[in-house]
């Protein structure tokens, strides 16, 4: 038996305090009546006779409920015992390392016979349960006993092309440890990629009294080629202009010659050979290419001269089309058509096709065909034409919306509802004119613009925020760019005209950038990619139940339920391959995944690192805390056997004491 905190026995010497208000009887006198008290000599009388024990069984209890307290909070606990944590069962995990660098050579089968060699020499009291680790943990089994589900599990173990994470598998652990209240040994069967540590050592920690045991399936870090990226434009107008940039990279590999071919729909359409460095990278350009329209499955390939030739492939999705129709609505005067019809065209290479009409001849057109619309100060809306504009946002259109003298007039912004504070005017002459103040540079309509200097404004509509953000402000505060969404739409509030009259923004550079971005922005091209990697999210909604998406996975299966599909703002994509998305607002899309290229390079984390991995769950020193809660753990703890005495001798010595008061009283 021993004693978590001994210093707690001091408290011992709390145990005279009993004994010295029993051994003092209070000594009571009955005055009597008497004639004189002249012929008595005074003298001390003696008080030995009332010095004694009274009440010893109620003063053995209270010295007893002392002792026990004193005795608690000294935490004792015995060894070995059957009673408390001591007894518990101990919980065997098989973790498997199931990551894209597994499916090199034979690594996941001997790890999945190593697996299954721990599970059958457990102990028969034992309970085991089986994990894969990627870039998330995955339990493929409860804590069970049954050895058949266990080994099933592990059989089932397929590769997957997730990265691994090894701080993500200590975090599970973490958790597993705290649920189960039980020590727990851990044997995990991975490669020991040196990408799969993070970055802090911290996060690899393990709970106390948790056991790892790493069983590495490769022994040194073997060479390998892959195509590590690819740059290619996401639309394309003029195939015969398409270029795409692939980057070969090599690793743990001697100086070579890789042949690069490119392929558009299982196709080859060019080839080239790029001379590799020892441990470097080399990059092949392809410029044309035959591409049908539409959206294109793209690859580039390299030969393999590996054993992983999963990362020997890149995807990229293409999409080949007519310039996008953009619908531009003005009220017929001023020169902000021909602006931005230059800045449009002029930027993108003839991707936009710009169709001007009047606020009146806007009323009966069909909206859905236009990418985005441009509302150029319009004034009045007709009412059929600004609730076809409703429906046109709500199925995820966008628009571009410009104020200027037509709406100073007005109480509120058109369609969005904003309140029109005033209209504010400025000089021409000397410095009397407004400029930019703030413009947020992180925003994708914005990014490319700069921090739109030497703009002068000399008239701006004055709108109330509300529920809008606001991008950009003048240098008193006044919004000049807010960004409000409606429905799966988005609109964009431009504060000033477009024109060279309300401003000179139309003369400055960062006029161009600014029309090209917000163009990429209202129709999501800045959004789309033409690849991503596994692991990562793929937006599917802003709104959640804003109408249903379908999403087809890389076998041709449906990705989503009939509940997710109307439900669900994000998609993971855990495969490689093409996901074929149909949106809410009927557009369509081809998202190309790759691995993530980090796993490529099989480089081995150090050995010493994964030994103080290991370690991070035992003892750490005699006395520390780690070794107190381990102990703690592994010993029967007695706390609360000796609180349950502790209390059950409290009534007694509540009853005991309620006795000799009513005894008392009745001698009285």
């Amino acid at each position: 038996m021993g004693l978590f905190s001994p210093w707690f026995l001091a408290g011992l010497t709390a145990l005279g305090l009993p004994v010295w208000l029993h051994l003092l009887q209070q000594h009571k006198t009955v005055p009597k009546q008497f004639s004189s008290l002249m012929f008595f000599e005074k003298r001390t009388q003696s008080s030995v006779k009332h010095r004694r024990l009274k009440y010893l069984l109620l003063m053995a209890a209270r010295l007893l409920l002392l002792l026990l307290l004193v005795l608690a909070f000294a935490n004792p606990f015995i060894k070995g015992s059957s009673l408390g944590t001591g007894g518990r069962k101990r919980l065997l995990i098989a973790a498997v390392d199931n990551s894209f660098s597994m499916r090199l050579g034979d690594r996941l089968s001997r790890a999945k016979t190593g697996a299954l060699d721990v599970l059958n020499g457990r102990g028969k009291a034992d309970l085991a349960q089986v994990l894969t680790v990627n870039a998330r943990v995955d339990s493929l089994t409860q804590p069970t006993a049954e050895t058949g589900e266990l080994k099933a599990a592990v059989d089932g173990i397929q590769p997957s092309y997730s990265r691994g994470s090894y701080g993500e598998f200590a975090r599970a652990l973490r958790a597993i440890a705290q649920s189960n209240r039980m020590p727990v040994e851990v044997h995990l069967f991975s490669d020991m990629q040196k990408s799969s540590l993070p970055p802090a050592f911290l996060d690899l920690a393990l709970a106390p009294d948790t056991r790892l045991v790493l069983h590495p399936v490769a022994d040194k870090a073997e060479p390998n080629w892959t195509v590590e990226t690819v740059t290619a434009p996401r639309s394309i107008f003029d195939p015969k202009k398409a270029r795409v940039v692939a980057t070969v990279a090599g690793f743990h590999t001697p100086k070579a010659k890789r042949t690069v071919t490119l392929l558009v729909n299982q196709k080859q359409v060019a080839s080239k050979t790029v001379e590799v460095d020892a441990n470097g990278r080399a990059t092949a350009e392809f410029i044309g290419m035959e591409a049908s329209y539409g959206f294109n499955r793209g690859e580039v390939r390299i030969d393999s001269a590996d054993s992983l030739a999963a990362d020997d492939v890149y995807l990229f999705s293409m999409e080949r089309a007519d310039p996008r129709p953009v619908l531009f609505v003005h009220d017929g005067r001023g020169r902000s058509l021909l602006y931005y019809r230059a800045a449009l065209e002029s930027a993108t290479e003839g991707a936009y096709l710009v169709e001007p009409v009047t606020a009146d001849q806007a009323a009966g057109l069909g909206l859905a065909k236009y990418s985005f619309l441009v509302l150029a100060d319009p004034g009045s809306l007709n009412p059929s034409f600004e609730e076809a504009l409703r429906k046109y946002l709500q199925g995820g259109g966008s628009v571009l919306y410009s104020l200027g003298p037509a709406a100073a007039g007005k109480q509120k912004v058109p369609l969005l509802g904003e309140k029109i504070l005033e209209s504010r005017y400025a000089s021409r002459g000397g410095e009397r004119f407004l400029v930019a103040g703030a413009v947020d540079s992180t925003h994708p309509a914005l990014k490319s613009a700069g921090k739109w200097e030497n703009v002068k404004f000399y008239q701006v509509i004055k709108v109330e925020q509300g529920e809008a953000k606001v991008l950009a402000r003048l240098s008193d505060d006044t919004p000049l760019l807010l960004e409000k969404k409606l429905g799966e739409g988005r609109v964009l509030v431009f504060t000033s005209t477009f024109d060279n009259i309300s401003n000179d923004f139309p003369l400055r550079p960062s006029y161009i950038p600014f029309v090209e971005q917000s163009a990429g922005y209202l129709t999501g091209a800045e959004v789309r990619q033409s690849a991503y990697a596994v692991d990562s999210y793929l937006e599917l909604r802003s709104e959640k139940g804003a109408g249903t998406v379908e999403v087809l996975n890389p076998q041709g299966k449906r990705a989503l339920d009939l509940k997710e599909a109307s439900t669900a703002r994000a998609l993971p994509l855990t495969e490689a391959g093409f996901y074929d998305v149909g949106r809410a607002n009927g557009r369509h899309e081809l998202v190309a995944v790759n691995s993530d290229r980090k796993e490529s390079d099989l480089d081995l984390a150090p050995k010493d690192t994964l030994e103080l991995w290991a370690k991070t769950g035992t003892p750490t020193a005699p006395g520390g805390t780690a070794a107190a809660e381990t102990v703690a753990s592994q010993n029967a703890n007695l706390w609360w056997y000796v609180m349950l005495a502790a209390v059950l001798l409290a009534l007694m010595e509540s009853l005991l004491a309620s006795q000799h008061l009513t005894s008392q009283k009745e001698s009285a």
